[in-house]
């Protein structure tokens, strides 16, 4: 899985930086969605695989700290650019006139940049909270890495500032960014509606289908984690979600934007050096 999942994001950044045709900003959201997930990936799948090849199931405080940290930037990372990919669809779709002078270049970077600031900020607040506490007890956690909420349960110190802070930091990352998923998946419907041939809808909805099914994937399986008290959080549950966003999602999103996109196959056979397949 590991491998499949580098293997088929560095193909899509690479076939989007080599294909002029695909130079525009729903592919840069994508390129960047792409090396967000090996980021994520690399956060926590190596050190798993080690301790399995190892039987060794350790990892030092520090080093606790900071893949705590990294995971939670390159998941806040995913939130936002699935909500600026979202917004970007829907000016494509609903402004269709106004789509360049709105998605120019210096504004597709200033999105990304922003994500990149508020994922960091927010992440290194938490990590910062954290560090303070005093842990009691057994230092062992049932997961597979260093999480929030099964560290929380280690933690003897007074926690209710440290999920005030969670809780408002879910919201805004998580109910935020959804609201605008949301928001913008509303207007395209309502324009769909609106198209009055039938392979008109059908191409607008393949257009959208594979960005909406990687925000349910994600979406789904970071509310049943984290959109809940820490009291009534289940050890199980969090790590059979925590599997799917962590491995499966980022493994499945280069399947799912390239299988149904012509432009993105088209460019991956370019890559490959099977031109009489691009062309096809």
């Amino acid at each position: 899985m590991y491998l499949v999942t580098m293997l088929g994001n560095l193909l899509i950044i690479l076939a989007i930086s080599s294909d002029p045709h695909l130079h525009t900003p729903m592919y840069f959201f994508l390129a960047n969605l792409s090396f967000i997930d090996t980021c994520f990936t690399c956060t926590i799948v190596p050190k798993v695989l080690v301790n399995i090849q190892t039987q060794h199931y350790t990892i030092s405080y520090n080093g606790c700290l900071m893949q705590m940290y990294f995971f939670m930037t390159f998941a806040l990372l995913d939130d936002f650019l699935l909500a600026v990919m979202a917004y970007d669809r829907y000016v494509a779709i609903c402004l269709p006139l106004h789509y360049n002078t709105i998605m120019r270049p210096q504004r597709c970077l200033l999105l990304v940049a922003a994500s990149w600031f508020c994922s960091h900020l927010l992440a290194f607040s938490l990590m910062l909270l954290m560090s303070q506490f005093s842990f009691c007890a057994s230092h062992s956690i049932s997961h597979f890495f260093c999480d929030l909420l099964p560290l929380l349960k280690l933690v003897c110190s007074d926690t209710h500032i440290f999920q005030l802070m969670m809780f408002i930091e879910a919201a805004l990352s998580g109910v935020v960014p959804l609201t605008c998923v949301l928001t913008s998946y509303a207007h395209i419907i309502h324009n769909i509606l609106r198209i009055p041939s039938a392979g008109g809808k059908q191409k607008v909805f393949s257009t959208c289908g594979s960005h909406l099914t990687v925000v349910t994937l994600f979406y789904g399986t970071v509310f049943v984690v984290y959109f809940q008290p820490s009291s009534s959080y289940s050890p199980n549950t969090g790590i059979v979600a925590s599997v799917m966003y962590t491995m499966v999602t980022p493994m499945l999103n280069p399947f799912i934007y390239s299988l149904r996109n012509k432009d993105m196959k088209r460019a991956l056979w370019r890559l490959l050096g099977c031109r009489k397949c691009s062309n096809l």
